[in-house]
């Protein structure tokens, strides 16, 4: 697949998010609970998200991952139990869409960090995906991941 790599400058951005240690075969049902609990959490305050939901992942280690699930916000919101009020510091982030089964991501990455490098960027250490779509609504859909590095 070829992927199209742009950077692109993104303001501080509130985020709710969840965050957890997990085994990549466990990221499916945490974070389905993640999101349904930040989603009934912001129909309590009678709030919406401000954007897709996303995945931050602080390292890479398949049997062991730190990893955040959330939705960017409107403005900074209260916590409520595991669900953490945050940011996404803003800055330039390189980016690219995958288009594909979520376990096929990793060229993407390796294209993106290659992109990042040529362009005289270092990249950051937390690896930013969002969930553009929903193949489950529509099985004939491809899922769409959008993957963001911020950049130093």
């Amino acid at each position: 697949m070829t992927y199209e790599c742009k950077i692109i400058e993104i303001k501080d951005q509130p985020v709710l998010t969840v965050r957890t240690t997990a085994a990549v075969e466990e990221l499916p049902q945490f974070f389905g609970e993640a999101y349904g609990s930040i989603m009934r959490y912001l129909a309590e305050l009678g709030e919406q998200p401000a954007g897709m939901p996303f995945a931050a992942y602080y390292n890479m280690d398949m049997q062991a991952l730190d990893v955040e699930a959330g939705f960017p916000v409107a403005t900074v919101l209260k916590e409520k139990g595991n669900i953490k009020a945050g940011k996404i510091r803003g800055g330039k982030f390189a980016v690219t869409t995958h288009v594909g089964s979520y376990d096929s991501v990793g060229p993407a990455y390796e294209t993106l960090a290659d992109f990042a490098k040529q362009q005289g960027f270092e990249v950051g250490e937390i690896a930013y995906e969002y969930y553009l779509n929903d193949p489950s609504e529509d099985p004939t859909t491809q899922p769409e991941t959008e993957i963001r590095f911020p950049l130093k």
